[in-house]
Order: structure tokens, then sequence, then C-alpha cells
């Protein structure tokens, strides 16, 4: 037999064995093929990411790097500090909360602006407009208002009076307004969508817009003087880049731009999660997540396509051994996943409660490809300890094992 001949035969063979392998179909396209693991976890040549050392050492137990006695919660739900499950309590597989808000005014480019009314017969009131925004290099929103707009009539009617040190009023001073901004109602993506696949019915049992992430900045409003700022011209460019009607009136003497400076700054991370105040220093600091602009894209696939790849994580990897009512994904950035699981237990007449888990990736991403495949190896593990073919590496037992970095952020309050 002539060597050609041998590589084909061999090639044919080897092509003969794979597709006898066990293995399944994915939503992409792609065929699972289960190749047995060693004993032994395969050790990467490459090393990896660094990871910031001042938070990886308490992500077991805290929220967003910080101590859990420290954060808080809202809606009812507290962070299970006590019941927290991680295989890897020393990776950092959560953003900190800085660079939450930061992702989310990053992401968002409109939002609420809260201004204290001077309306007759309405005085001293929130008033909400809907306002667009861009971020300046700090992370401070800048706006661009018509001096006839309601918010703007009470930003000048309402601004504090500035005082000497003798107590005589010297002129208006800034005013104090609110932004409030949130994913999916003012974004630059695809918002997340209004139905979830995955549960057992197939069906969302809530508004998915409950679940995202929000943040609430509160400062002070700056008219920008061109002959002072020196980013007026960067701040143009952004504005008309994003909001391609300004070209045509941010040259209006009617029009001009303004900067919100944040005196404090809430992020709330969606319903029942958790809620915390945010450092301005560190947000200006922050940097927003690499993966923000494409999150509510891949969101959006994984619920819609993969339902049934949720439903084995939450069975094999998350332990959820009560029926499962509803499983979406809420949140995608460069360290991991975040799952709000609803199963039917508990003591409450409708025997529904609700969990928060967090899966980590093994390293950070680098890109909207890289965060697919992370993706893909914790569904493909999944469906292996489903098929019962848990190698049992993560610990040398016998039972359910996996080196998928868990952790449970938020437990149902109202069990």
């Amino acid at each position: 037999m002539s060597r050609s001949c041998l590589v084909v035969t061999t090639l044919l063979l080897a092509v003969l064995v794979a597709v006898s392998l066990p293995g399944s179909t994915d939503a992409f396209g792609s065929v699972r093929i289960v190749v047995p693991r060693t004993s032994v976890p395969m050790q990467s040549t490459i090393p990896p990411l660094p990871y910031r050392s001042s938070l990886s050492s308490s992500m077991a137990t805290a929220v967003n790097g910080g101590d859990s006695s420290t954060a808080s919660t809202a809606n009812g739900a507290h962070d299970d500090a006590n019941n927290n499950e991680t295989f890897t309590p020393n990776l950092n597989i959560r953003l900190n909360v800085s660079e939450k808000a930061r992702t989310v005014t990053s992401v968002c480019v409109s939002g609420t602006l809260c201004t204290v009314s001077v309306h007759e017969g309405i005085a001293g009131a929130p008033f909400g407009s809907f306002v667009d925004y861009v971020l300046d290099d700090q992370g401070n929103p800048v706006l661009l208002m018509n001096e006839m707009s309601m918010h703007t009539i009470n930003i000048q009617n309402a601004a504090q009076t500035l005082l000497d040190a003798s107590g005589t009023a010297i002129g208006p001073g800034p005013s104090m307004v609110t932004l409030f901004t949130q994913l999916g109602s003012g974004t630059t993506s695809l918002s997340p969508p209004r139905t979830a696949a995955g549960g057992a019915s197939g069906t969302a049992k809530s508004n998915n817009l409950q679940d995202v992430s929000r943040c609430s900045l509160t400062g002070t409003l700056y008219k920008i003087d061109p002959a002072v700022d020196s980013d007026v011209d960067a701040i143009r460019m952004r504005y008309s880049l994003t909001h391609t009607y300004a070209d045509q009136v941010m040259d209006s003497p009617k029009f001009a731009f303004y900067r919100l400076v944040p005196e404090k700054i809430y992020f709330v991370g969606g319903f029942g999660v958790m809620a915390k105040w945010v450092d301005p220093e560190d947000y200006a600091a922050a940097a927003p997540d690499i993966l923000a602009k494409e999150a509510s894209a891949i969101v959006a696939k994984l619920n819609r396509e993969h339902g049934e790849d949720l439903q084995n994580t939450a069975r094999h990897l998350l332990r959820v051994e009560t029926p499962l009512e509803d499983i979406r994904v809420t949140n995608v950035d460069r360290l991991g996943v975040d799952l709000r699981v609803t199963s039917q237990k508990g003591s409450r007449r409708n025997k529904l409660q609700t969990d928060e888990f967090r899966i980590g990736f093994r390293i950070p991403v680098i890109s909207v490809e890289d965060a697919k495949s992370e993706i893909l190896k914790t569904f493909q593990e999944a469906w292996e300890i489903g098929n019962g073919m848990d190698w049992g590496e993560a610990n040398g037992s016998d039972g359910a094992a996996t080196s998928v970095p868990i952790l449970k952020i938020a437990a149902d309050g109202l069990e």
C-alpha cells in the first residue's frame, strides 16, 4: 500500500470513530463530541489573565467585591452570604459595583432627568423628563438641552443661591438634579427580550426589564462653556455620532450642553438582587465592561435558543433538585453569566422561589466570541454530567463534580 493510501485510510478511520462517539447537536448547529477526560484536570500552558488581588479573596461571601455586611439588598431579597457555594473561592467572577454602574451609564444613551418643578400648582414637586446624553471621559453625563424645555426652565429657576463668606447672595448657583437610566430602556444595543425561553412552560413569569441593572446619578448640573471647557469638541463629536439629530440643533443659540457631575450614585443590580451606593471617585476611575454593547443580544439569544441547555445547567451545575418553573440569563459580562432560577419549592402559597446564581468564566474573556465559547463549554459540562459522564476531577469523588466557578448571589427573601 502506498503512503498516500495509508494516510487516506487513517483519516477515514478517524472520521468513523468520531462519528461513533456519543454527542448531540448544539443550537448553533455544532456537534457535541464527548471525549473522556483524564482524572487529573489538564493544566493550561497559557497563564490566566491577572485578577484584581484586592477583590479575589472575598468572592465566596462578598457582594460586588465588598464586605457582605455592608452590601444592601432590595425588593424582598437578601444576599445569601452564609450559604454561598463556590468551587473556586479565590477566583474573582464578578464585576465590582463601580464597574457595573459605569457599564450601565456607558451602554445607555438616554434616561429620565428629575428636576424640581417651578410650575404653578406643583412647585417643589419632582418633575421627570426624557433626555438623551453621552458620557465624557470621566463618566459624567453630558446633555444637550433646549432653553425652552420644562426641565431647563426648572433648573434655571430652582438653582440654589450662592453665598459669600458673610452670607450675602452673590448670584444663582448650580442646580441639583438626578439622572436615572436603565439597561433595555435607553441603550445602543438590543433590549432584553420581553419573554424568556427555557422555563418549564417556556414563558416568562415577570417583566424582564425588572431584572436588569439601573443607576441613579445625583449631582450638580453645569452649563458647558466652550471658552473654558477643553473637551467641548470631543463632546460635540461624541454627541453627533450617538444622536444624529444633534447636528441640526447643537449650533443653535437656544441649545447648550450641560454636564452632570455626580455627588451621589445609586446602583441597583435588578429586582431582588442588590442595591448599593457607589463612590463617585471609584465610578470615575472604573471602566465599562468590554461586552457591554453586545451583552443584551447575547442574553436574548441564550434565552431564546438555549432553553434545554439552561435547564441542564440548573439541574446539574446549580443542583436545583425541584421542578423548574423558569430559568433565564439576566446578564453577561467578561467575568461570567448571571442566571435567575424560579423553582417549585418553598412554604409560600404559590410554592415558587426565585434565586440568583453567578456562573463564572475560568478566565476573563476579551471578546464576544470568547464569551460564547466559555458559555458553550459550561453547557457541555452540564450535558456531560446529566448523561452520567461526570469524571469527578473537581474533588476526586464519585459524586457530581464540576470545575465551573459558581456562586449563589441572592436568595428569595420571602421564603
